[in-house]
């Protein structure tokens, strides 16, 4: 089936034999992935296997339905171009549907000149580019940026935003703040925020207003014919020579998801447009060009640990088990030849990379789930929010503390305000901003007495309370608050860590005596009035109220801040620093950007999307 200029499906083109043995594919597996929704075909394609016939083909193909590809794909339709964009989830939105509904655009958008705010292309690229602002632990925010893929960035924003004005995305009609933002510039505040307030459901997964961005780019995509191919996962994209040549297409799998105890698969929110596949594999042709929109790395255990050893299977991905983020858009545009990019960006500790998260109790504690989410059956509780960390005990999987449990979150990237008298480029920053070498998060990864060869991976994090810290919090302990899994109650310190070992997660038995020993010792510590190990301030409550309570408190993975390389047009570049003819990247999946969340994302899919269509078509 092809589909025409118009949006239109048509019988399937069988195409022209290629002739000569230079022809080939390049192929690529799946590795790591931590959801089971995108896992990829455990059987290697052949690399030289260029289908006789495609199931589908357009003129543009897009892998990854999220805030990359859906500005891209409108762009390209609105360029003449058939758009066909393939996904493995159920559903259109991506990592953009996971999102609070924050997108940091400068460069003087509409927003920022109705409410006064001085902004310009110019001094959005010098802030992208400035070495010597740093975050809150010395790592410095843009000094590893690529300048090109800045300047693209700098130069386009202020378009973007009217371009999501246009496809029917509303914002709140207030000057843009800094709520969110970081790595996204000093000289200007730079937020803008989406109208949301239904709550999670099917359509909003998390109930954020990433919602109302991503799917007011969904309805504008399908109304201008926009087709999508749900559930099926992208292995391959096909090249014509090994590390030569133009693209041609890929090749994906059917990766259907069905809720718990169904029999059918899970259904997107709207269905206008949707390409309904049987097959196992489908094969779809790009006669321009095709845009990786995968989302990044992070998801995929044994990719991340490429630039992080320490990213171990127990740190979940947030924005699962929405969005897998499983390096596959990454890995398939390497086996062709394209080249990583910027991952200084990553292996430093920068701002969204690794966060500690006041949910606890459940698996997946990025947000605070609820039963209205239609992924409630795979989220499983709703967790337990911590109003104050004063009412636990940190404990890694010996059962010892490690850290002051009131450390900070993460180290935050920089906005507007953060500096004060910032100049760009003044050598006098760095000490300007307040250097807090707060390594809570370098000490939970820190291998223990229970790390074992080969990874000595550091294990999961517990918080430990009693029955009088549940009612200074104010917890409703009753399903579905917390998971049984991840979840544990005893009437004495010595049962609850034995009770521990249950959790997938804990690979080593919590010795008894540690844990029991370590609560002792924070008892102590609150009679001292003073915490020797660990400097607590203030430690107030002592825990010796039973029952006894441990609730999974283990930090979680997030943005993703290296991948392919690409140059100011977002064309994937390879090893040689030759363009991939064809071949574009944005988003996540892109490296070369520090800039954190939606904006870089957006923003490059508006710039790919200009470009996709204009590409020669190949018969």
């Amino acid at each position: 089936m092809s589909i025409d200029d118009n949006g239109n499906d048509n019988k399937i083109k069988r195409r022209e034999f290629i002739k000569g043995a230079g022809m080939g594919a390049a192929a690529v597996v799946g590795g790591g992935t931590i959801n089971s929704a995108s896992a990829q075909s455990s059987q290697i394609p052949d690399p030289y296997n260029i289908p006789d016939q495609w199931d589908l083909e357009a003129d543009v193909v897009i892998i990854g339905s999220g805030p990359t590809g859906l500005v891209a794909a409108n762009r390209a339709r609105d360029a003449g171009a058939s758009v066909i964009v393939v996904d493995a989830n159920y559903d259109v939105g991506g990592h953009g549907l996971m999102n609070g509904g924050q997108i940091h655009l400068g460069g003087g958008t509409a927003m920022q000149k109705k409410h006064g705010i001085e902004d310009d292309p110019d001094t959005l690229f010098k802030d992208l580019t400035d070495w010597s602002v740093v975050e809150t632990n010395g790592m410095p925010d843009y000094r590893y940026n690529d300048r090109g893929v800045q300047r693209a960035l700098a130069d386009n924003e202020a378009s973007t935003f009217d371009y999501l004005v246009e496809n029917g995305v509303e914002f709140v009609d207030m000057a843009p703040a800094t709520a969110g933002g970081h790595a996204v510039g000093i000289s200007a505040p730079r937020g803008h925020y989406a109208i949301w307030t239904k709550g999670q459901s099917a359509e909003s997964p998390r109930g954020g207003g990433g919602t109302a961005i991503y799917r007011a780019l969904e309805v504008s995509a399908r109304n201008k014919g926009v087709k999508f191919v749900l559930n099926y996962h992208m292995d391959v994209i096909y090249r014509e020579r090994p590390n030569a040549g133009r693209v041609l297409g890929i090749k994906a799998h059917h990766s259907p998801r069905y809720l718990p105890g169904e029999s059918s698969p899970m259904k997107s929110f709207h269905s206008k447009g949707n390409v309904d596949m049987s097959q196992p594999e489908i094969t779809v042709k790009a006669k321009k060009s095709i845009l990786v929109g995968t989302g990044g790395h992070t998801g995929n255990l044994n990719f991340r640990r490429i630039f992080d050893p320490r990213m171990t299977e127990e740190y979940q991905l947030a924005g699962s088990p929405f969005s897998d983020q499983d390096a596959s858009g990454e890995m398939a545009s390497m086996a062709i030849g394209a080249s990583l990019w910027g991952v200084a960006n990553q292996v430093m500790e920068r701002n969204g990379y690794f966060r500690k998260r006041p949910v606890i109790g459940c698996q997946y504690t990025y947000i605070e789930w609820t039963p209205k989410s239609i992924l409630f059956p795979f989220v499983r509780a709703t967790g337990l929010k911590v109003r104050s960390f004063r009412n636990l005990i940190l404990v890694n999987q010996m059962g010892k503390r490690f850290y002051n449990e009131l450390g900070a979150s993460w180290p935050y990237g920089t906005h507007h305000g953060d500096i004060e008298g910032y100049k760009h480029g003044d050598w006098r920053n760095p000490m300007k901003r307040p250097y807090k070498p707060d390594n809570w998060l370098d000490a939970a990864l820190a291998p223990n007495e229970g790390s074992s060869a080969p990874d000595y991976a550091a294990g999961p994090i517990w918080a430990i309370f009693d029955s009088e810290a549940v009612k200074r919090e104010k917890w409703d302990l009753s399903p579905p608050s917390i998971d049984p899994d991840y979840f544990f109650k005893a009437d004495t310190l010595e049962e609850l860590a034995n009770k521990i070992k249950n959790n997938p997660y804990q690979k080593v038995d919590m010795p008894e005596e540690n844990l029991a020993e370590t609560v002792k010792r924070f008892n102590q510590i609150v009679e001292f009035g003073y915490d020797p190990d660990f400097e607590q301030p203030n430690p107030r409550y002592k825990f010796n109220a039973p029952p006894y309570y441990a609730a999974w408190a283990t930090p979680v993975i997030h943005d993703t801040y290296a991948g392919l390389r690409i140059n100011m047009d977002c064309q994937v570049v390879d090893m040689h620093g030759e363009v991939i003819q064809g071949l574009y990247c944005g988003g996540e999946s892109a490296g070369g950007s520090s800039q954190h969340g939606q904006g870089r994302c957006t923003t490059q899919g508006y710039i790919a999307g200009g470009n996709l269509a204009k590409e020669k078509p190949w018969s």
